[in-house]
């Protein structure tokens, strides 16, 4: 079982993680901007992604639980989207296949350097959820 103190403390030494970046996506007005780095990114660097990876047959433990095979790979439970978006999975629940990908963790902090263009909110005010 994964203890939220030793997830919290590993995701402390992520280059990869968001709640690091929100100075980088604070805007002059001191709103928060987020324009979906992790797709847009992913999206475009989705082949660099598949050629810089390994298939591997997937455990039956991992049925369902992307997270944990994140955790079990990269040492964070972070990156289960990008596990479902480079193996063409949907949803946690489709998780069932018989070989998966995995990116090697230096691709994946290669692509997350990728500069993500930031669009022009700072004349905003405020935002509606």
């Amino acid at each position: 079982m994964i203890r939220t103190d030793t997830e919290a403390r590993q995701r402390i030494v992520m280059p990869f993680d968001l709640d690091f970046m929100t100075e980088k996506f604070k805007t002059k007005n001191l709103l928060y901007t987020f324009s979906s780095p992790s797709i847009w990114t992913l999206e475009k660097h989705l082949f660099y992604l598949l050629k810089n990876s390994i298939s591997v047959d997937l455990e039956s433990k991992y049925y369902k639980k992307p997270w944990l095979l994140s955790y079990d790979q990269y040492g964070t439970v972070i990156l289960e989207y990008l596990l479902l978006y480079v193996n063409g999975v949907f949803c946690a629940e489709d998780f069932t296949i018989a070989t998966v990908v995995l990116p090697t963790i230096d691709s994946i902090i290669e692509i997350c350097s990728d500069n993500v263009p930031t669009p022009d909110v700072d004349s905003l005010e405020s935002v509606e959820w």
